[in-house]
């Protein structure tokens, strides 16, 4: 599944041109293969030469699929497996006009009149290979049924230039009826059906010969990219829509619809009926199944091959880490169900874990049954909470503050603002607090203090958020104030990366959920080879852990330090208003890593992940605290994550840009207004200049941490 939250590392397939001389050669026998290839289209004689050195596969004998099988990290175990046989051949004159205009209208319009391949996509080709883009052929109906009848899609001048004869030779041997036919039968359209009938079947559950033409549009649409425009995964429906609607379209101007049909068509798409998905993707792991697919459309493979095409495929997830992350999920979530007397089944919990070295996706727990709800939660992007602080904290001390610098800690206003700045509670913690107590406890005022002081602090802190590993979502566009303490949404999946860039010295590595692929005989078509990105430089990544550190060592997440190793982290619990005027808590996190592994967990409630979780607290809790339910879960399954690896301490802070105790002046408390003459709200304080080392300047001892200020009782 291909979620806005969640986007595999875009990699170089197998057999990719190499640079040097090579690259440049094969772009060149590309070019001039596609032009030869043209001569030979457009040319009389020079045909005899396509028929004497290809011949047309027989579909009946050579179209066979063969079970693609997916591994555990190990690369022995299996973790499932996807065989596909679904085929229900219909005759041409049984299917309905709507999928024959449907799919000509979006894949070939000239498909009636060409000679079974493009020459004007065959020249556009020929130029993009000769400035170095990928081999390609604008591919006419005829190409992809030549294409299908082998399964292979290997990017090769030699395989694209049979093709082209191939599909030449067809267009003459066959008539288009036939060629029609027998594309609408072979075609793969997801949902493990092959052919129109059987997808009519999976999509609507009605024989093609029903089919509507907005249903016929969906599936014309689908062929494009089954895995990519798949309407289960309820994140793929805007892109559906958009490739939906230019179906419509394309309909239109060929005269299929007219021009009011096609008005009344693209409003929306049409209803899909609730069908049972294949009991392969049940249960927990049938996410982890759904997500090999969409990385490896991303890479390249088609859906054909990767549903039947023999692959060996072995993941990143570690089978131990799988079961723990489940283990740890639900038994919470029944804790907490149990314990308020709500359902559980309205309850979330997402766990999200990544290596933090290599970016692989070690274990992830999106639901309890894929097929009873496809939403998977560890990729969809929720309220962050306080865990966003992180990137502000980052943003400052990459522009010149320090762990030592200090802000406020009280109630404050910002000009122009008529609502002043509280803490959770409304707890002040005095006007002069350094960033790592600032961090331990959580504490708002500060950091919406320091983002306001930092030039540009709202951009930058976004920036840093999005290098490190957190792509940009709903959220994004709030007002500063609202930043660091947690509107922008990230999912699970994409923060436990985020937070593996501080645990990785500042540089982040692209998760990914696919080691290797291998074919039937083994020849490796395939490696993992994950983007890597400096987002923060290394001094700063070691003070974000260190104050990161403290929430565990003397803040909010003191009960991660049960692991008996290491932790730094973050907790969150959202509160938003209603639309009853009811403040609740709508999602609730703990982030932490190790020096090895990074964890994200989250919970939420409802439906569309947004409602109270306020009725599932922790029996004695004012409400649903990240450092409750969120932070036992992490702690639960990192037990096991971490079993067997070395302790590993973190590197010592750095303390950019301080060397001594920056002054302070404290800013005058909000006063209650008068009648008619409310006073002017006082100014921020000017922010600490960062002070350059002299020969005098003590520096900071790498063989102690200095205590932060006195804490006050932490959040939970």
């Amino acid at each position: 599944m291909a979620d806005p939250n969640w986007g595999p590392v875009a990699k170089q397939p197998a057999g990719a041109p190499k640079r040097g001389s090579a690259r440049w050669f094969k772009r060149l026998a590309g070019a001039v293969a596609i032009l030869v290839a043209l001569c030979v289209v457009a040319g009389g004689g020079a045909v005899a030469y396509g028929y004497a050195t290809t011949s047309l596969p027989n579909p009946n004998k050579d179209f066979e699929t063969a079970t693609t099988f997916v591994y555990w990290g190990d690369g022995k175990t299996e973790l499932g497996n996807f065989a596909i046989q679904n085929r229900q051949p219909l005759d041409l004159d049984k299917m309905p006009d709507s999928i024959k205009e449907a799919v000509v209208a979006a894949e070939n319009r000239t498909f009636w009149t060409d000679k079974g391949v493009s020459l004007r996509g065959l020249a556009r080709s020929a130029w993009v290979i000769a400035r170095g883009g990928s081999l390609q052929g604008g591919s006419t109906i005829t190409q992809q049924y030549i294409k299908i009848l082998y399964l292979n899609s290997e990017q090769t001048v030699s395989r694209k230039y049979r093709e082209l004869f191939l599909a030449y030779k067809l267009s003459q041997q066959k008539s288009k009826q036939d060629i029609l036919q027998g594309y609408l039968n072979t075609i793969y359209f997801g949902h493990g059906a092959y052919g129109i009938q059987a997808a009519s079947q999976a999509y609507f559950d009605v024989d093609a010969k029903k089919l509507t033409v907005p249903q016929a549009a969906v599936l014309a649409s689908v062929i494009n990219n089954p895995t990519a425009f798949d309407p289960d995964d309820k994140d793929n429906r805007p892109r559906l829509l958009d490739r939906y609607r230019y179906v419509i379209s394309s309909m239109a101007e060929t005269g299929d619809i007219t021009a009011e049909q096609a008005a009344k068509y693209s409003k929306a798409l049409p209803k899909f009926p609730k069908i049972k998905s294949s009991e392969r993707y049940g249960g927990p792991n049938g996410f982890l199944l759904k997500m090999v697919e969409a990385e490896l459309s991303d890479a390249g493979f088609s859906s054909s091959e990767i549903q039947g095409g023999g692959l060996r495929i072995t993941t990143t997830f570690d089978q131990d880490d799988q079961k723990a992350a489940i283990k740890a999920a639900q038994d919470t979530s029944e804790q907490a169900a149990r314990a308020s007397g709500q359902k559980e089944s309205n309850l979330h919990a997402a766990v999200a874990s990544v290596d933090v070295d290599s970016g692989n996706v070690l274990a992830l727990y999106g639901g309890p049954d894929f097929v009873d709800n496809s939403r998977n939660w560890a990729t969809t992007a929720r309220p962050t909470a306080s865990t966003f602080k992180t990137y502000t904290l980052a943003a400052g001390l990459e522009n010149g503050f320090s762990l030592r610098s200090q802000f406020h800690g009280n109630t404050w206003r910002i000009p122009g603002d008529p609502i002043p700045v509280r803490n959770e509670y409304g707890e002040n913690y005095g006007y002069g607090v350094d960033l790592v107590k600032a961090t331990a406890l959580s504490i708002n005022t500060a950091f919406v203090d320091l983002i306001r002081q930092l030039p540009e602090g709202k951009d930058k802190t976004l920036e840093v958020a999005e290098k490190a590993g957190a792509p940009k979502s709903r959220g994004w566009d709030a007002a500063e104030r609202n930043i660091p303490i947690g509107t922008p949404e990230v999912s699970p999946l994409n923060q436990a990366s985020a937070y593996a860039t501080f645990a990785n010295g500042g540089v982040h590595v692209a998760p990914h959920v696919v080691k290797e692929v291998k074919d039937l005989d083994g020849k490796v078509l395939y490696k993992a080879d994950p983007a890597k990105e400096r987002a923060v430089s290394s001094d700063v990544a070691d003070d974000v852990t260190y104050a990161l550190s403290s929430v565990v060592e003397q803040g909010t997440g003191r009960a991660a330090a049960a692991l008996g190793r290491p932790v730094a982290g973050k907790t969150g619990t959202n509160g938003v208003e209603d639309g009853e005027g009811q403040n609740i808590v709508n999602s609730s996190w703990f982030v932490g890593y190790t020096k090895q592994v990074s964890t994200a967990v989250m919970y939420v409630a409802g439906k569309s992940g947004s409602a109270s979780l306020d009725p599932y607290r922790r029996p004695g809790d004012s409400t649903f605290f990240g450092a409750t339910y969120p932070l036992q879960t992490w702690s639960s399954y990192m037990q096991t994550a971490t079993k067997g690896q070395d302790v590993e301490p973190f590197d010592d802070p750095a303390y950019v840009n301080s060397y001594q105790q920056p002054t302070y002046t404290p800013p005058a408390p909000p006063q209650p207004p008068t009648p008619g003459n409310p006073p002017k709200p006082p100014q921020p304080p000017t922010p600490a200049q960062p002070q350059q080392p002299s020969a005098t300047a003590p520096t900071p001892s790498s063989s102690s941490r200095p205590t932060p200020g006195t804490s006050a009782t932490p959040r939970r």
